[in-house]
């Protein structure tokens, strides 16, 4: 039976709920308020940070920009490394740079093709991740002692190309394991479902639509391995650069100078520190021109691969 509601009732109902504050209105306040304070804070570190470049970069210009020559990016250094150029320290970068791309970049797709696509999830499967993330923290002067002990004595690599390279691509892996895999869980489920359904396998569903599909993610985990390499010092100073060799390498086995080492013995190592200062930020100032251009490279390929996938 269906009861009779007073009209006072709904009248002193309706009169309570005027009376209070709207709650909705409140949050929805309180929303955008916090909504504005955390924008504003990722607006200040971003200009932060790019101020902090900016003087960065000034300064190494303001002081290494007549140190940059012709002869000082093409002929090796002379009269003990206080004249001459840094073509073996570019040529040196360049090569231990790419080798350790082109030796950890098809390993730490394929190992995170594994983890995200055919291993089982499990507390294996946790430890892995979890001791690839605490490689990732590692400093790199232990994985310069590593290759010194490994590359260098025990598989007697010597102080070369080969070993620096080694030992700069074990430093990268985890930063690539680890882009690479969250690229590939990006990919929705349905693009594997649908690739199955139309009669492929599990190998060609994830050569033909989840790697492409990934792509660009995947191509931001070299960038960020690539300017790694090109900038780390404590690594190659133990199982590649040298204080000083005038020819260029022409084998993997050969010693090499680099950039990151060349600025060290410049600035601490040298017979007339204060004569070469200039060089020394002249040869900083072509190590960022060298990263950013290799990062230019890559992020333009990057943009042309999200067009083919549009």
């Amino acid at each position: 039976m269906l009861r009779s509601i007073d009209p006072a009732t709904i009248e002193n109902s309706q009169t309570a709920f005027d009376s209070t504050p709207a709650p909705r209105f409140y949050l929805q306040r309180r929303r955008r308020i916090m909504e504005k304070i955390v924008f504003s804070a990722f607006r200040t570190a971003a200009v932060v940070n790019a101020l902090a470049l900016a003087i960065v970069v000034y300064f190494m210009a303001a002081n290494g920009w007549k140190a940059i020559s012709w002869t000082f990016l093409t002929q090796p250094p002379t009269n003990s490394m206080t004249q001459g150029g840094i073509l073996p320290c570019i040529v040196g970068t360049l090569c231990l740079s790419l080798g350790a791309m082109i030796l950890a970049f098809p390993i730490g797709i394929a190992s995170a093709i594994y983890m995200s696509e055919y291993a089982r999830p499990g507390r294996l499967l946790r430890i892995i991740r979890l001791g690839i993330n605490n490689l990732a923290g590692v400093p790199s002067v232990v994985f310069g002692l590593f290759g010194l002990g490994f590359f260098v004595v025990y598989l007697r690599f010597g102080v070369s190309i080969l070993s620096g390279a080694l030992t700069l691509g074990a430093m990268t892996l985890p930063v690539i394991i680890s882009a690479t895999e969250e690229s590939l869980r990006s990919v929705p489920d349905t693009y594997r479902e649908a690739s199955l359904a139309l009669g492929a396998n599990k190998l060609q569903t994830i050569c033909r639509v989840v790697l492409p599909s990934a792509m660009p993610g995947i191509l931001t985990s070299a960038i960020l391995g690539l300017s790694r390499t090109a900038g780390e010092t404590a690594p190659i100073m133990f199982t590649a650069a040298v204080f000083y060799v005038p020819q260029l390498p022409s084998s993997i086995f050969d010693e090499i100078m680099a950039l990151p080492y060349h600025i060290y013995v410049l600035a601490t190592a040298g017979t007339e520190i204060e004569a070469t200062r200039h060089l020394q930020y002249g040869t900083a100032l072509v190590l960022v021109a060298l990263v950013l251009g290799l990062n230019l490279s890559a992020i333009l390929y990057r943009s042309r691969v999200r067009k083919r996938l549009r």
